[in-house]
């Protein structure tokens, strides 16, 4: 049995105690897979892994240590543990999108940033639970059963990336792959009390991310403190000949901004307050938590202020209109024919007849509603009136970003308006269910870069509340300075990181 608190170190603790010999990583993964079986039980846990390779993981963490030990250099993260969303291609493990019909699909190839993580050295502990096909905010929409929050069982751990986020929550790993296209990784982040950032679009290769909306989707680091989702930023970022819509810039120094920032000092940073997020709908405990965050960062010297972004109001019915169409187009290689699942082919019924029985078992429901909604909107006669509309609205949101960062450095919000709420309460009301991301679909929508970071629990319930900071196109590196201003002040208020108050999950 390995030493019981190794799972509770943060990724840069992890790393500095691999480097001295203090332990090993064999010791380290070791910790974390027995965690997993302790905390991660599909009927009873956090069920926050659909796959655990322990074998694997175990050596990866074997050849670490080998390199260290024969003197080899190794990246800052060698040897540290991470969850990685089942919407990332993995040529050693099962990708399923969290969908029947990819259920067992083993990918011939890495993403980019899964290559780029076993060239740094981190130890891929399995894949997580999500929505399918990164439909969703509650992580309810898995073909293989809900995530649960760490904080309270019979709450969601929120979506589509709620199983990356429960993982950490729950001590289950340091770091984790999240990916957002309206939300997904900043709303999990808020509800669990952990640290998700979106950077810029195109900062990190989607090369080998299961497209959900091409034009939104992007991958980012997770984790539990600013520190350790920056040096995780670090490792993945960076141009990709093999994606198009890579950036070919350099990447900001992410690392050395989050270390400014745990200076605490903000003098000269001019934050704005968005005036359109928040108010009517928003929890009361929310709205709470959020104000008291702005106020420290003013205490931390920087200069606050309110700024209008009218069109922030439009961005959700845009974004369900966006989506759903990129979705109709994208998910139409699920056809039976090439890969994944088939339904129906006994040799007696036409290609058409096994696409439609395979289409009609493997796909979800909210699956199946977003792809007749693209379909419809990008249909002939309806184009115009509603994809062609959408993108307009899109071109004004961005242009609000551009107007309010001539006035201020970043952006503030709530994350999400409320806390976790209860699995099944919005299940069979997909618009409440869309609401959750009025804040972050904007950020999507113009591509620029977004977080979110603890800022509290709420009152009422005692479920964390996240801040989303929102920084323009290529300015990630301010998100880790307000970030980790923040979570330094906020800990040492709290006596301690938000995470040491969550309860132990069920069987651990």
């Amino acid at each position: 049995m390995t030493e019981p608190s190794l799972f509770r170190r943060t990724a840069a603790e992890l790393a500095d105690s691999i480097a001295s010999g203090e332990v090993s990583a064999v010791e380290v993964a070791q910790a974390h897979v027995e965690r997993i079986a302790a905390v991660d039980d599909a009927e009873t846990g956090v069920h926050a892994f659909l796959h655990v390779d322990a074998e694997r993981a175990l050596a990866t963490a074997a050849e670490v240590d080998a390199k260290r030990a024969a003197g080899e250099r190794l990246g800052p993260l060698a040897g540290v543990p991470l969850a990685l969303k089942d919407v990332v291609t993995t040529a050693d493990m099962p990708t399923t999108a969290g969908s029947k019909i990819l259920e067992g699909w083993q990918p011939p190839y890495d993403a980019t940033i899964t290559r780029k993580m076993r060239e740094a050295g981190i130890v891929i502990l399995g894949k997580t639970n999500m929505d399918e096909f990164a439909m969703g905010s509650s992580t309810e929409n898995s073909a293989f059963g809900p995530t649960r929050n760490p904080w309270d069982l019979s709450r969601i751990p929120g979506g589509s990336g709620g199983g990356s986020s429960a993982a950490l929550a729950s001590f289950e790993a340091p770091l984790a792959i999240g990916t957002d296209t309206g939300g997904s990784i900043r709303q999990p982040a808020a509800v669990t009390g952990t640290v998700g950032i979106k950077p810029t679009y195109g900062g990190v290769s989607r090369y080998g991310l299961i497209a959900c909306a091409s034009s939104l989707d992007q991958a980012g680091p997770c984790a539990r403190t600013v520190l350790d989702a920056a040096l995780l930023h670090q490792v993945i970022a960076g141009h990709d000949p093999l994606d198009s819509t890579s950036i070919d810039q350099p990447v900001p120094d992410v690392v050395a901004a989050a270390m400014r920032g745990a200076d605490g000092d903000l003098a000269g940073l001019r934050v704005g307050v968005v005036k359109e997020l928040g108010g009517e709908g928003y929890q009361a405990g929310v709205e709470a938590r959020f104000t008291e965050a702005v106020e420290v960062l003013g205490k931390l010297g920087a200069e606050v202020v309110e700024v209008s972004c009218p069109h922030f109001v439009y961005a959700l019915p845009a974004y369900y209109l966006i989506l759903p169409s990129e979705v109709s187009s994208n998910l139409a290689r699920f056809d039976a024919m090439r890969f994944g699942l088939r339904i129906g082919d006994d040799g007696a019924r036409s290609a058409e007849e096994v696409m439609n029985l395979t289409r009609g078992a493997g796909f979800g429901a909210e699956t199946k509603r977003r792809i007749i909604l693209g379909t419809y909107a990008l249909s002939s006669g309806y184009y115009d009136a509603y994809y062609g509309q959408a993108q307009k609205v899109r071109t004004l949101v961005s242009r609000d970003f551009d107007v309010a960062f001539e006035q201020v450095d970043v952006l503030v919000s709530p994350t999400a308006p409320t806390t976790a709420f209860p699995i099944g309460e919005k299940v069979d009301d997909p618009l409440a269910m869309y609401k959750n991301d009025l804040c972050t679909i904007p950020s999507n929508l113009a591509g620029n870069a977004s977080a979110s970071f603890p800022c509290g629990l709420a009152g009422e319930d005692g479920l964390p509340v996240g801040l989303h900071v929102m920084a323009p196109v290529l300015a990630d590196d301010r998100l880790y300075r307000v970030g980790a201003a923040l979570e330094q002040a906020l800990v040492s208020e709290w006596g301690g990181p938000l995470l040491n108050k969550v309860p132990e999950p069920a069987g651990s």
